[in-house]
């Protein structure tokens, strides 16, 4: 394990990365500040035993319990005060937020520490998605915290957008490539 992947935000799209990436050989970061609700089981990869428990304490749980995979929790909200400190020693950080606030945060202070940064966005009606690579992403204006399919209507197309997302990431650790892509429900456009 060489490589440092912090990942922020371990809900729709986040903790679907998190299971699909669990047998890369790199050590894990998952930083969110949200505890797992019980709608949360829908959508995201967390189960009912997690329920009132932060999100990234939850995940280090289930990935420890189902896969013997170590990954470090940090239960808080990311943060312009915090987040070089947080950021800190990663290699890739992976962006699964659901606000333009957070995004332009982390964009901010990978963009001034020289971090790759892969974004993921999907649009809460389920109908769009991108899987960005920094250099080509800016956030949304649009509404700020929108929650993805609160009732797993859209969990086909949230897995199918983190598996693009892991897609990238494995593309990047073996190659250094950094592939973007724009989705729908129908299909994917490569940029």
């Amino acid at each position: 394990m060489d490589k440092t992947i912090v990942i922020i935000g371990v809900g729709a799209l986040g903790s679907h990365l998190v299971l699909l990436g669990r047998n890369w050989p790199v050590r894990f970061t998952a930083i969110d500040f949200d505890r797992v609700e019980k709608k949360n089981t829908m959508s995201q990869f967390h189960s009912r035993m997690g329920v009132g428990r932060n999100k990234a304490q939850a995940m280090q749980q289930a990935m420890q319990g189902l896969f013997g995979l170590r990954l470090e929790a940090v239960p808080h909200k990311l943060t312009a005060d915090n987040a070089a400190r947080l950021l800190d020693g990663a290699d890739l950080v992976v962006d699964c937020v659901d606000n333009a606030e957070a995004r332009r945060v982390i964009s901010q202070t990978v963009r001034a520490a020289g971090i790759p940064c892969l974004h993921g966005a999907v649009a809460a009606d389920g109908s769009y998605a991108r899987v960005m690579w920094d250099a080509s992403f800016s956030p949304d204006e649009g509404a700020e915290g929108v929650a993805t399919c609160e009732d797993g209507e859209h969990l086909p197309f949230v897995a199918f957008v983190a598996a693009r997302m892991a897609d990238a990431v494995q593309r990047f650790l073996k190659d250094d490539e950094q592939v973007s892509s724009h989705l729908h429900p129908g299909g994917i456009l490569l940029v």
